[in-house]
């Protein structure tokens, strides 16, 4: 599963040939989440609440590069990093 972006010790995923809806799986310690892009929700997991609205703070602002970077691995293609949150 490639790392797309890592940042305050949370690591964004993204698998490919994942199942629909689009999303990414967000790791910080030992949980994990699965984030849906496209509305903004999760679907499943759990994150300590600093660490998920990081996330959704993040998602927010890249959330169309998120949907080419799902595209690209439901294709088969190279997934690019998108930039962490600074």
């Amino acid at each position: 599963m490639p790392t797309i972006s890592e940042f305050f010790g949370i690591v964004i995923l993204m698998y490919f040939n994942d199942h629909a809806p689009p999303h990414f799986h967000a790791k910080y310690q030992n949980d994990e989440a699965l984030i849906q892009i496209s509305p903004l929700a999760m679907l499943k997991g759990n994150l300590p609440p600093r660490a998920l609205s990081l996330v959704v703070e993040w998602a927010q602002i890249h959330q169309k590069e998120l949907l080419e970077v799902w595209n690209n691995a439901e294709n088969n293609k190279k997934l690019h990093k998108i930039p962490p949150l600074q």
